[in-house]
């Protein structure tokens, strides 16, 4: 039987004429897209013409829910209520779903963004409000979660069905936890090298830490950034080399060859 996994992207994060990376040329690459719902980034007009332009390539659509923090692009830490969070994340979602029907396609997950998705992790009364939030809106949809991260064990126990995520352009500890991003060697921008990566994900589990031991990684998507430099190269060269390997690039919660 043939090995498969997800790719998924961050995309709908444009407003009017200011673009935020090349959505049409990474959907064309990836399996699964996480659509920004307003809140980080992302105008209504901007976010339709992506879910139009995944509802063509067939890719899966995500709802990309965050803080509200348009200025800090939802990156700031916000201590927020937990009614207010579960109500935010209801709004996004509802929004976003709005938008997908009109583009002839439906959202079928969740992938939290920046630092509520680093925050729900492991901030367990954070987690519970997005997990009810989600809970809701659909009970069907499914959460994308950091792999290893405790917020996966929380949001099954209350019912939802989780996809563990790894980063193909980020540096892991031996721990299994991704390198700070403060340290030297936490982002990597060889695609070669990022690509040779994740097929040692797929085939073996896990990859090398930054230490230079074997980590097991159970994942079921890989995030390949949009917007980054080099971006659209690299997240090109993990499907080409995966694909040679003859692993199967699909969304975990909908159909895409």
């Amino acid at each position: 039987m043939n090995k498969k996994i997800d790719l998924n992207s961050d995309l709908g994060e444009s407003f009017g004429q200011w673009q935020m990376g090349n959505d049409e040329a990474i959907l064309g690459l990836v399996s699964s897209a996480n659509i920004a719902c307003g809140f980080h980034a992302g105008s209504p007009d901007g976010i339709l013409k992506t879910l139009i332009a995944a509802k063509k390539h067939d890719v899966t659509v995500g709802a990309h829910v965050g803080y509200p923090d348009l200025v800090g692009f939802g990156r700031r830490n916000m201590d927020i209520a937990s009614n207010e969070l579960t109500a935010d994340v209801i709004y996004q979602i509802g929004a976003l779903q709005g938008l997908a029907k009109a583009a002839g396609t439906e959202v079928q997950y969740v992938k939290p963004h920046g630092a509520l998705y680093n925050t729900i992790a492991h901030d367990k009364r954070q987690a519970m409000a997005v997990i009810e939030g989600i809970l809701a809106i659909d009970s069907h949809l499914t959460l994308v979660a950091l792999a290893g991260a405790p917020l996966i064990s929380w949001a099954q126990e209350a019912g939802l069905n989780v996809v563990a995520e790894a980063f193909a352009d980020r540096a892991y500890n031996s721990d299994g936890t991704l390198v700070s991003r403060k340290l030297a060697g936490a982002v990597l921008h060889d695609p070669e090298l990022v690509a040779k990566r994740m097929l040692q994900l797929v085939n073996d589990g896990g990859v090398i830490a930054i230490d230079g031991q074997f980590t097991l990684i159970n994942a079921g998507s890989i995030c390949v950034h949009g917007d980054s430099p080099g971006a659209l190269e690299m997240a090109a060269k993990v499907r080409e080399i995966l694909e040679q390997q003859g692993i199967n690039i699909c969304g975990f919660a909908g159909a895409r060859g």
